[in-house]
């Protein structure tokens, strides 16, 4: 059964910059398309940033230009670069395969302060 670990949260200013990691137990990223998603205090979760096996990226409008996600497939692991960040993107960021998700790992937990 493949696990996913998130990492790399933590607490910072507006404007500051975090990288997320996320690394799979098995390999799976060669064959998946990933995204990172985020959920909010009392909000749904939201896919925000997706990139397929090639390496083609998509991003939702809110973080475009400030975050850019990336894969090393050899290390089984999808990251996520942070920068600009505004209070808004304060959330518990998680990965998973794109479509039926695996199962979620634990998220890490990004807090941005004004």
């Amino acid at each position: 059964q493949v696990q996913l670990v998130e990492s790399g949260g933590g607490l910072v200013q507006a404007g500051g910059s975090l990288r997320l990691s996320c690394a799979a137990s098995g390999n799976i990223f060669s064959t998946k398309s990933m995204g990172w998603y985020r959920q909010a205090p009392g909000k749904q979760r939201e896919l925000f940033a997706t990139i397929s096996k090639g390496g083609t990226t998509n991003y939702v409008d809110s973080v475009k230009g400030r975050f850019t996600i990336s894969r090393d497939n050899d290390k089984n692991t999808v990251y996520l670069q942070m920068n600009s960040l505004k209070v808004e993107d304060t959330a518990v960021y998680y990965c998973n395969i794109l479509g039926p998700p695996l199962a979620w790992g634990q998220g890490t937990q990004v807090t941005v302060s004004s």
